[in-house]
């Protein structure tokens, strides 16, 4: 027997299952296939974002700042805690019951909008027919109007460094840690490396971070990049860069890494290494060879502006397309897809997705960086407030970093808005909003903001850009 259904969607991430329960909103007959299994063996909802990325490292990032100010923060408030510590386990048991939550809502989520959950290893075929592989062999044939495919990505494996999950552990076996490394060696300064180092930092890990590209976080303003790894260095992890990693060997529990820097020869020697060099579409077994959806250059599903396939009725959305790999964006993809699907002409604005990294302080962008202007030729001004002249920074005692808003010299438009300090995803996405609705730096700067708050560090920045700031000297105009 064959089921029926308007809508198909491989994959519940977030991609998938916001993409699953719009269309099912949008009065159209919808299945979500998952095939990821938790530790109980059961079907768990929410892809990598909820069950191994963003959430349990945001839960372990809180976790571990919250130790980290016990222990350093509070006197300076007048608090005196004594003989602070932690309790890794607990600490790795409320991750997993967060996670747990999150999961069990997206499944009640299903059932209030009426998606049907088909539990396997979903496989497109000709027709826009999906087979479903259920974890006991059984198989099941599904025929759909529509499928959109949200399969996910996942960790990159580098041969010099295999994973074993016990020893060298990917962005996953970083999450399950039940006792503190004495050294932590992270390979890559990405997002997901540098927020895992800082977690174990935190708790006390002397952590190396290994990167072979010359540049701190090339994709982000050079100011802001610049300010980070002064920061995160002061925090005590150790950055080098300009280092490939060319071979390891785990012994008694240990592993030696060799790598290649500026000095020549380098070795050191881990109690625990994290890979955390990027991550790949997952398209294997996903598509039978005569489903005539292609892939492009670098394995990625191709789609174009709408997150449509080369099969008509067949989309793709998130992290095995185009663009960031970022949960956000997957999920606004999803919703237009199921948009569309539906009749509407839905379209996404590719040019303002934020990026956020969830170290502390938080480092946020959203639009383009001062490089990517100036090597396109447009004149721009430039307005920063810092976090040291902001009276509610001061007050919770968390003054590092700048806020940057960069405009259009001859239009005054923003293009971009940069930061790096307390809450900075928040104000960067205040800076979404006005950025969506075209907003120049002098619309910001006569907008009325709450005093004391945290986001008039970005009223300061967009008034400085034209040399108005009020709580900061003004930059002599040359």
């Amino acid at each position: 027997m064959t089921l029926k259904f308007d809508v198909v969607v491989i994959g519940a991430g977030p991609g998938g299952y916001v993409a699953a329960i719009k269309a099912a909103q949008l009065g159209l007959k919808t299945a979500c296939i998952e095939k990821y299994q938790d530790k109980d063996n059961k079907v768990a909802l929410g892809g990598t974002c909820l069950n191994v990325g963003c959430i349990p490292s945001k839960a372990l990032l809180d976790s571990s700042w919250k130790y980290h100010e016990a222990q350093e923060g509070f006197a300076v408030h007048g608090i005196t805690a004594k003989s602070v510590s932690i309790d890794v386990p607990a600490m790795i048991a409320r991750k997993a019951q967060i996670v747990k939550n999150l999961t069990g809502g997206i499944a009640g989520l299903f059932k209030a909008n009426g998606v049907t959950l088909l539990e396997g290893h979903g496989k497109l075929l000709a027709g826009k027919q999906v087979e479903v592989t259920g974890s006991d062999g059984s198989v099941t044939l599904v025929q759909a109007e529509n499928v959109i495919i949200a399969s996910g990505s996942k960790p990159i494996d580098i041969p010099p460094a295999p994973v074993d999950q016990e020893v060298i552990v990917d962005s996953t076996g970083a999450l399950e840690f039940q006792s503190v490394p004495k050294k932590l060696g992270v390979i890559g300064a990405g997002v997901i490396g540098l927020e895992l180092g800082s977690v174990w930092a935190r708790l006390g890990a002397e952590v190396t971070v290994i990167e072979a590209q010359d540049k701190f976080l090339p994709a982000a303003d050079e100011l802001i990049a610049k300010e980070a790894l002064k920061t995160l260095t002061k925090q005590g992890l150790s950055i080098r860069l300009g280092a490939r990693l060319t071979a390891s060997e785990v012994k008694k529990k240990q592993v030696t890494v060799s790598f290649t820097d500026a000095e020549g020869e380098q070795q050191m020697t881990f109690d625990k290494l994290i890979v955390a060099v990027g991550r790949r579409p997952v398209t294997t077994d996903l598509l039978a060879a005569d489903c005539e959806v292609t892939l492009d250059e670098r394995g990625y599903i191709y789609v174009d502006d709408y997150c449509a396939t080369s099969v008509p009725g067949v989309y793709a959305v998130g992290d095995v397309v185009r663009g960031p790999m970022l949960a956000h964006k997957a999920s606004e993809e999803g919703i237009m897809v199921a948009e569309r699907i539906a009749g509407h002409k839905a379209q996404m604005n590719y040019d303002l997705i934020p990026g956020v990294i969830y170290t502390h302080p938080e480092i946020a962008w959203v639009g383009k960086n001062e490089q990517q202007l100036k090597a396109e030729g447009v004149e721009i001004n430039v307005g920063t407030f810092p976090f040291a002249a902001s009276g509610r920074a001061m007050a919770a005692n968390d003054t590092g970093g700048l806020v940057k808003v960069i405009a259009d010299a001859k239009t005054d438009r923003v293009l971009g808005v940069h930061v790096i300090g307390p809450s900075a995803a928040e104000l960067v996405q205040q800076g979404a909003i006005a950025m969506e609705f075209g907003t120049s730096a002098e619309d910001l700067g006569m907008m009325v903001f709450s005093h004391p708050t945290l986001s008039e560090a970005l009223h300061e920045a967009a008034l400085a850009v034209n040399g108005q700031a009020i709580h900061i000297a003004n930059r002599k105009k040359r």
